[in-house]
């Protein structure tokens, strides 16, 4: 590893806008995505931190006949009102106030963006039946995790994906996680024929934005950050125990 090298303010600018510009984007336009590009993007994700190198989570590409049978299966499940044991909980329960605003912040904006109004179920259902179609990406994945891992293994996984999505946007495409698919673990494993011990993470649709879709300009604020970052400095000795 190279001597870190001072980094210049427009570069440290420019890193952070990088950062900053990134958006979950959900309607694509028809590009085709390479395999040799998708699997650059795959490798780079999985540069990401890692505890003790244990590298966990199997990124699972689906394709052609697969495809549609894993989004009609899913659909046909949702639209059933079928419920599923997830493999994981995702959300608080019960969910506190300040993340409840939050999440009803998140759909405004999205569902804003499409002009779909707050009664409108139709509309609202027939957009997130879009997650189980991966927005008409070029490239569906599926993520999964061995069962054996804890808490931990989803953070190095995570780390991954983030990876997998700034690599995306570095070459001009977008990208969405698509926690949507956790909800129906058993379906996902039943379509893609997959083991018992493989924990359904999420999905990511992949591909080049479609700049000029209402859905891709909507945006989201994030938390200052006084309300989730603190400093503890000159703190009295520990009591002994």
């Amino acid at each position: 590893m190279k001597n870190a090298e001072p980094v210049a303010s427009h570069d440290l600018s420019a890193a952070l806008g990088f950062l900053h510009d990134r958006r979950s984007v959900r309607a694509y336009t028809a590009r085709d995505v390479p395999q040799a590009l998708l699997a650059q993007l795959l490798c780079a994700a999985r540069a990401a931190p890692s505890g003790a190198n244990l590298q966990p989570g199997r990124f699972i590409q689906v394709s052609g006949t697969a495809r549609e049978t894993l989004s009609n299966a899913l659909i046909h499940r949702v639209r059933g009102g079928h419920e599923e044991r997830e493999d994981y909980g995702y959300f608080p329960r019960p969910m506190p106030m300040l993340l409840r605003k939050r999440q009803v912040a998140a759909a405004q904006a999205l569902y804003g963006a499409l002009g779909i109004a707050r009664g409108d179920e139709a509309g609202r259902a027939a957009q997130f039946e879009r997650n189980y179609r991966f927005f008409d990406a070029p490239v569906a994945l599926v993520v999964t995790i061995d069962a054996a891992f804890g808490a931990g293994g989803y953070m190095d996984l995570g780390m991954a994906l983030h990876g997998l999505q700034l690599a995306a946007s570095a070459v001009g495409m977008g990208s969405c996680a698509i926690g949507a698919l956790a909800s129906h673990a058993d379906t996902v494993r039943r379509v893609l024929d997959l083991p018992e011990d493989q924990h359904i993470v999420c999905g990511v649709a992949l591909g080049w934005p479609d700049g000029d879709a209402p859905v891709n300009q909507t945006f989201t604020e994030r938390a200052p950050l006084h309300t989730w970052f603190d400093v503890r400095d000159g703190l009295p000795p520990a009591s002994p125990e």
